[in-house]
């Protein structure tokens, strides 16, 4: 098996928008959550789990193929699969996991590199619509209330996109009238801004192919700023004009590779991680510019799991998935890349702070609470919730958390 094929076999779905949409205060309404940083804005998971583990409030079995994650807001679960070759967006009720509304389109995304079938981007929630990418590239808004499709374009037709090793993954980022996204597109729509109201391309930019990263939004050095790890590397984007501000060449050296984690930003600084040989980047918003703080790839070399800040630290998993030795999970310091304890052999995972504990869904289906500090990490509660194959961003919302692996979508009450 080559190492692509490994590698994706652990891959997870490649998905400040919250209470001026109405949405409630921990509702997860997008990719890594409302600020797209991982971080769980509601009441801090402070209580361990009783031995059977967290309580399942309800269960949806049988669901379809992909790896996007779970999205919930205004009480209610989006869930985007593929069933029977048919990308389906299906919205459920989050006290009973009832399914309220389902919105479809033919797909005829091949998976390569024998990586699973269905959907990777996770979808994003904002007002009244749903935005969605397949794996295909085809984009569609869609009406939160009733399922109907709004608009939907096809990037692959419009501006030839390319699925790359293992599909289009970027979770689609709205900032003001236009959604954001990576596609790898040709004729310089390496990223592209579509009106959110029409699909009506707004601006393109770049050359660049698409990664399994999604992009954030920022303020630095006092401008709003859009900030992309495409699959060269970092790109800092006027979002209302596609305008580039910034660019730093960071990948592999060798072409079976990806950019996977998406960009962290805390205050003026970026922060970027990749595997094979390429390590972590920060770079510092200047007067004049950027300036490299450090880099290195001893760090926190992280294969695909998006990485968390909480006072002046960074939460994330050293190593790759696909190779040995097992992802170590680490704590490092911002400003150094000084690593401050590293617990080795802790696995391939997504994770989520909330406060200062540390969720971890592990791929074999085990949940993991711990705390995490720069004094080290001390397990809480470990339980297994899924079965093997979890490899979807988990959602976290008003004290229920949203789990899926191939074949079932879990809800668990967090004490």
């Amino acid at each position: 098996m080559s190492l692509l094929k490994r590698f994706f076999c652990h891959l997870p779905a490649l998905g400040f928008i919250a209470l001026g949409l109405g949405l409630q205060a921990a509702d997860w309404p997008q990719y890594l959550g409302p600020g797209r940083d991982a971080v769980y804005p509601g009441q801090a998971l402070t209580r361990a789990w009783p031995s059977g583990g967290p309580k399942v409030l309800w269960r949806k079995r049988d669901i379809g193929a992909g790896m996007s994650g779970l999205v919930v807001a205004k009480g209610r679960v989006i869930l985007f699969h593929e069933v029977n070759r048919y990308d389906t967006i299906e919205c459920l009720d989050v006290k009973t996991g009832k399914s309220l509304w389902k919105n479809n389109y033919a797909s005829s995304f091949v998976a390569g590199y024998g990586s699973s079938a269905g959907p990777r981007a996770t979808p994003a929630i904002i007002g009244d619509r749903v935005y969605t990418m397949g794996g295909q590239g085809i984009v569609v808004c869609t009406d939160f209330a009733t399922g109907k499709t709004i608009w939907k374009v096809d990037t692959q037709k419009s501006y030839r996109a390319s699925d790359g090793f293992f599909g289009m993954a970027c979770s689609p980022l709205v900032e003001g009238n236009a959604v954001l996204l990576n596609i790898g597109g040709e004729a310089g729509a390496g990223i592209v801004a579509l009106d959110k109201n029409s699909g009506k391309l707004l601006w393109k930019t770049l050359e660049d192919e698409a990664s399994y990263s999604s992009p954030v939004l920022a303020t630095l050095h006092g401008k709003h700023r859009a900030v992309f790890f495409t699959r060269t590397g970092l790109a800092v984007i006027d979002p209302a004009s596609g305008k580039i501000d910034f660019q730093n060449r960071w990948r592999a050296r060798i072409h079976a590779s990806v950019n996977a984690a998406a960009p962290l930003v805390v205050g003026e600084r970026i922060f970027v991680t990749s595997s094979y040989n390429t390590g972590a980047l920060v770079v510092q918003a200047a007067t004049d510019g950027y300036e490299t703080l450090w880099s290195n790839d001893t760090s926190l070399s992280s294969q695909y799991t998006s990485v968390m800040h909480r006072d002046g630290f960074l939460y994330g998993t050293h190593g790759r998935a696909d190779a040995p030795p097992t992802p170590a999970l680490r704590c490092v310091e911002l400003a150094t890349g000084k690593v401050r304890w590293s617990e080795d052999d802790f696995g391939d995972c997504l994770m989520m702070l909330c406060g200062d504990r540390l969720l971890a869904l592990m791929e074999t289906g085990e949940l993991v609470l711990g705390q995490a500090s720069p004094a080290g990490w001390k397990e809480i509660s470990r339980a297994q919730v899924v079965g093997s194959g979890a490899r979807s961003q988990p959602a976290l919302a008003n004290g229920r958390l949203f789990v899926r692996d191939r074949n079932q979508l879990v809800c668990l009450e967090m004490p």
